[in-house]
């Protein structure tokens, strides 16, 4: 399974995932959070969290989704420090 790194605080605008890769965030500066819209999310859970220096993996998008886009929030420490989305590729 491929991972799509993201290094917080170098957060970028979007990322591709083809079916099966799954993104991979880290931060060294604090507690980590990723949220995603509870009604619009490809992965199993909306929320994902680690403790800072932990690296946090979303795991594959769910089985039988379409290609599209989905917008995160990205939060350091409980401080909402940016956005970000997921574009989803069709096989």
């Amino acid at each position: 399974m491929a991972e799509r790194p993201v290094l917080v605080g170098l957060v970028p605008q979007v990322v591709v995932l083809d079916p099966g890769d799954q993104i991979s965030w880290i931060s060294d500066a604090g507690n980590l959070r990723v949220e995603f819209d509870v009604n619009r999310c490809p992965f199993s859970s909306n929320i994902f969290q680690a403790p800072a220096g932990m690296r946090l993996l979303s795991g594959p998008p769910r089985v039988g989704l379409k290609g599209a886009t989905y917008k995160y929030r990205l939060w350091l420490n409980d401080q909402l420090v940016g956005q970000g989305e997921v574009i989803l590729r069709e096989k």
